[in-house]
């Protein structure tokens, strides 16, 4: 029997601390203004000392879980998407798998940055049909606010900090689920968006750089690319998407691709206004909170589609 990854559940956590571009201003020179016009953002959340990427990694499983009403041994595999693991190693997935009290199954990360969380759904999309495993956690989650130079108001204004997870379980190949999943990566660019070190290499500062306006140039022209490849994958035109769901980088680019496929802003998941970017968390969480609000519903054709350091870049398509 052929089986497709449908999914059951959706969990979210966020930090207690709101930061808003007024406060932040009063730090880096900077303004509510500036940030608004060039990004979209109002504001977002960092994490305190203890909101690890595990911690809040493990919090968004368990809400995922709550609302996949199943209990968490049942899960087979935990993928975690995060460029802010809590340590080296052990990956930050087998503490998350630790605090959910699994004692089976597998854990592992996955680093693709802001692609991150498309990179995960998509191996463990292919875990599922396959049949090695039947219930994934798949989760995003990042503290990109300890990779900041707060000096930089040209890196420091645009993140936050947050996690989502979804749960993914084995189901007929009925038309609900992953229809396809579709990812790319091109090294020579590279160092356009990095962190400047690693434990590899100590003497480097270990911030985050970014060249800004070459990644506008590369994230609107690689995921138009990805957005026709799933369409074209599936039989589908931009009329039969429902949702978009985009990595929630930059209110331009989110503006752009919602105009690509002709659909009204109504139609386009945004929270980059309240989240800014939380990289590998940011799909998650977006599609999260619309599928707790009521807007994605049962049998709509929801489009994720994300760009994020290396470059890497990718897309999904699911039916709800």
């Amino acid at each position: 029997m052929s089986h497709r990854s449908t999914l059951i559940g959706v969990g979210t956590y966020l930090p207690e601390r709101i930061v808003s571009n007024t406060e932040l201003a009063e730090r880096v020179d900077t303004s509510d203004q500036w940030i608004r016009e060039r990004t979209g953002i109002a504001q977002r959340h960092l994490a305190a000392p203890h909101e690890t990427a595990a911690f809040m990694a493990t919090a968004a499983a368990r809400a995922a879980l709550r609302h996949a009403e199943i209990d968490p041994g049942e899960v087979d595999a935990i993928l975690l998407a995060t460029s802010t693991p809590d340590q080296a190693f052990p990956a930050t997935a087998v503490r998350v798998q630790a605090a959910l009290g699994l004692t089976r199954g597998f854990a592992f990360d996955l680093s693709a940055a802001c692609s991150g969380f498309i990179y995960a759904l998509s191996v463990a999309d292919s875990l599922i049909r396959t049949g090695q495993v039947r219930t994934v956690l798949v989760i995003g989650a990042e503290v990109f606010s300890r990779l900041l130079d707060w000096s930089d108001r040209a890196t420091c204004v645009l993140f936050g900090d947050g996690a989502g997870a979804v749960v993914l379980r084995a189901g007929p190949a009925d038309g609900r689920g992953i229809l396809s999943t579709h990812l790319h990566s091109e090294g020579s660019t590279g160092d356009l968006l990095y962190v400047d070190g690693a434990i590899g290499r100590p003497e480097t500062s270990g911030f985050l750089r970014m060249n800004g306006r070459e990644i506008f140039r590369h994230a609107v022209a690689k995921l138009a690319g990805a957005v026709d490849e799933a369409l074209a994958a599936n039989g589908l035109g931009y009329d039969d998407v429902d949702w978009l769901v985009p990595h929630q980088a930059n209110k331009r680019i989110i503006d752009a691709m919602g105009k690509k496929l002709g659909l009204p802003p109504e139609r386009v998941v945004v929270t980059v206004d309240r989240h800014a970017n939380t990289s590998a968390a940011s799909i998650p969480l977006a599609f999260a909170e619309a599928v707790h609000d009521g807007r994605i519903g049962a049998g709509d054709l929801v489009l994720m589609e994300a760009l994020g350091g290396g470059l890497t870049w990718g897309s999904a398509l699911l039916r709800m």
